[in-house]
C-alpha cells in the first residue's frame, strides 16, 4: 500500500501500518479465500536422513525406477478429484520432471481402511513381487481414528520394513496427516511418535506429513478447509500436490546427495 507523497494523518497513517501488518501476516486472507496458498514445506523439516542408495545406483546406470506407494485411503486418493490428483500420480510426475530421461513408475497400492496388519497380509503381492527401488509407507491413521490399542503396532511396523529391507529396495515412512478427525484422538501424538521411534531405532527415512501438514495449520494461519476435504479426514488436490512436491524434492536430494547436499541444505518448496 502506497502513501501519497506529504501524507502526515496520523490516523490514516494508523491504518495503513496495520493493513500492510494484516497482508505480511495472512496474506492468503488478504488475497482472499479463494487464493492458491503457498506449498510451504521447508527442507529442513523434509530431509530424509538416509541416502537412498537403490535410486541412486538406478540412476547412475539409467534403468527404470520403480516406486511403490502403499498406504490407507490418503495413499488410494480420497479426497482427491480424479486418479491423477493423489500423491503418487503427482509424485509420478514430479520425478519425471526432475530427472528427465529416467523412466520412473509409481505404483499406487493404496486400499481405504486399512491398517498395518491389513497392509502386511498384502505385502508380498502388492510390494514384494514387485521388486521395487523404493517403497513409501504410509500408515497409522486408521488405527488412530478408530482408537486401537497401540501396543504391538510397533512390532508390526518392524515386520514390514524386514520384508522391504529382503529386497534391497529404499524405504520412506509416511506418518498419518494433521486433519480435524485424526488430531481429535488421543491416540494421534503417541502414533506420531511411535512411527518416529521406529524409524529412528531401525535408521529408516520417515517423511514428517503431521508435522508438514500441522505447519500449515499453526504457522501458515491456513484453515483446514484450504488442505483437508470436507470430510475432516482426507487430504484435498492442493494439499496431495504439496505432499507428492515435498517428497518429489527430499527424493531427488536423497538420491543425489553426494552432488547436492551442499547446495539444497536451505531450499524450501514453493
Amino acid at each position: 500500500m502506497l502513501l501519497p507523497v506529504g501524507f502526515t494523518h496520523p490516523a490514516k497513517r494508523a491504518f495503513a501500518v496495520a493493513a500492510l501488518v494484516a497482508i505480511a501476516v495472512f496474506p492468503a486472507v488478504a488475497r482472499g479465500e479463494n487464493a492458491t496458498p503457498t506449498c510451504d514445506a521447508p527442507f529442513s523439516m523434509t530431509r530424509l536422513i538416509n541416502p537412498l542408495t537403490r535410486v541412486a545406483e538406478r540412476l547412475k546406470s539409467g534403468k527404470p525406477i520403480t516406486i511403490v506407494a502403499i498406504g490407507s485411503s490418503s495413499t488410494a486418493g480420497s479426497g482427491a478429484s480424479s486418479p491423477t490428483a493423489t500423491y503418487p500420480s503427482r509424485l509420478a510426475v514430479e520425478l519425471t520432471q526432475r530427472f528427465p530421461g529416467h523412466t520412473i513408475t509409481v505404483l499406487n497400492r493404496g486400499v481405504g481402511g486399512e491398517e498395518v496388519y491389513d497392509m502386511l497380509k498384502r505385502f508380498d503381492a502388492d510390494v514384494i513381487a514387485v521388486q521395487p527401488d523404493l517403497v513409501l509407507w504410509q500408515l497409522g491413521t486408521n488405527a488412530v481414528i478408530r482408537s486401537d490399542n497401540l501396543n504391538g503396532q510397533d512390532v508390526a511396523i518392524v515386520e514390514g520394513i524386514t520384508k522391504i529391507r529382503s529386497t534391497g529396495a529404499d524405504i520412506v515412512l509416511i506418518d498419518p496427516q494433521f486433519a480435524p478427525k485424526v488430531i481429535v484422538k488421543p491416540e494421534a501424538t503417541r502414533m506420531v511418535e511411535l512411527i518416529a521411534s521406529v524409524a529412528k531405532r531401525e535408521d529408516i527415512n520417515l517423511f514428517p506429513r503431521f508435522d508438514v501438514m500441522r505447519r500449515w495449520h499453526d504457522v501458515d494461519h491456513m484453515p483446514f478447509k484450504a488442505f483437508v476435504s470436507p470430510d475432516g479426514l482426507h487430504m484435498n488436490d492442493w494439499s496431495y500436490g504439496c505432499l507428492a512436491k515435498a517428497i518429489g524434492v527430499a527424493i531427488s536430494e536423497a538420491a543425489q546427495r553426494p552432488v547436492l547436499s551442499v547446495k539444497t541444505s536451505s531450499h524450501i518448496v514453493h
